[in-house]
C-alpha cells in the first residue's frame, strides 16, 4: 500500500507554488553541489602545481624552470613567470610609454600584482552561488513551509475535522519543506568555508612565489638564496 504521507505526497497534493519552491531548492542544490565540486577540483589541481613551483629555483634557466612549472594555460604559476619576464623585457625594449616614468622594481610589481589579482578573481568565481544558497535556502524551505502549513489548516477548517491524526500529517508535510531548505544550504555553507581555506592556501603559494619572482627580476636572485640558485634568464 502506497504511503499517504512523505516527500511524494507532498508533490502529489501540493499546489504550483509547493511544487516550484521544491523545485527552486532542487535547483539550488545542484548548482551548489556542482560549483563545490568543479571548485574543489581546481584546489587540487593548483596545490599540485604549487607544489611544482619549488622547483623552478632549481633550473638551469628560465626557460627551463617554465617547462617544470607546466604547460597549462590557467597555470597561476607559469603565467605569474611570464608575466614578470615580459614586463622586465617590455620596460627595458621601450622609452615611450608613462610607465617608463616608473622604475623597474615598481612595474614588475605592478605587472605580477595584476596577474595575482587575475587569479584571485578566477578562484573566487562561483563562491557567491554558495553564499546566496546558504543565506537564502532555509528561508526558502521556510516559506514553503508557512505556505504548506496555510493549506493544511484551510483543508482541517472545510473538513471540521481538528484531530490529532487529521493535523499531524498535513502539518508534518509542510515541515519538510525546512528540512529540505537546511539541507541545500548546510553543504552550501560548508562547501563556501572550506572552498575559501583552500584559496587562502594557493593565493598564499602564489604570493611567495610572486616575492620570490620579483626579487630575481630585480636583483637577479631569489630571496634568501644564495648564488648556486640564482637562475640565469636568457635575453628574449
Amino acid at each position: 500500500m502506497e504511503s499517504q504521507f512523505g516527500l511524494f505526497n507532498v508533490w502529489a497534493q501540493g499546489d504550483w507554488v509547493t511544487r516550484g519552491v521544491a523545485l527552486l531548492l532542487l535547483g539550488m542544490s545542484l548548482a551548489s553541489w556542482m560549483v563545490i565540486l568543479f571548485k574543489a577540483m581546481d584546489i587540487v589541481r593548483y596545490k599540485k602545481l604549487a607544489r611544482q613551483a619549488e622547483g623552478f629555483w632549481h633550473s638551469p634557466d628560465f626557460a627551463e624552470g617554465l617547462n617544470l612549472l607546466g604547460d597549462a594555460q590557467d597555470n597561476p604559476f607559469r603565467n605569474l613567470a611570464e608575466e614578470g619576464r615580459d614586463a622586465v623585457a617590455h620596460h627595458s625594449s621601450t622609452k615611450a610609454h608613462l610607465h617608463d616614468s616608473l622604475d623597474i622594481n615598481d612595474w614588475v610589481t605592478r605587472c605580477l600584482r595584476n596577474s595575482i589579482d587575475k587569479t584571485t578573481a578566477r578562484l573566487q568565481a562561483g563562491l557567491a552561488v554558495l553564499a546566496s544558497v546558504g543565506s537564502t535556502a532555509p528561508f526558502v524551505g521556510l516559506f514553503g513551509t508557512v505556505w504548506g502549513i496555510y493549506h493544511a489548516l484551510l483543508s482541517i477548517g472545510v473538513a471540521g475535522q481538528a484531530t490529532i491524526d487529521k493535523v499531524a500529517g498535513p502539518i508534518g508535510e509542510a515541515l519538510i519543506m525546512t528540512a529540505l531548505g537546511l539541507a541545500v544550504a548546510i553543504p552550501a555553507v560548508l562547501g563556501y568555508n572550506a572552498l575559501v581555506r583552500g584559496n587562502k592556501a594557493i593565493l598564499g603559494a602564489l604570493n611567495s612565489f610572486a616575492h620570490d619572482l620579483h626579487a630575481y627580476f630585480v636583483t637577479g636572485a631569489r630571496v634568501g638564496g644564495g648564488a648556486a640558485k640564482i637562475i640565469p634568464m636568457k635575453k628574449a
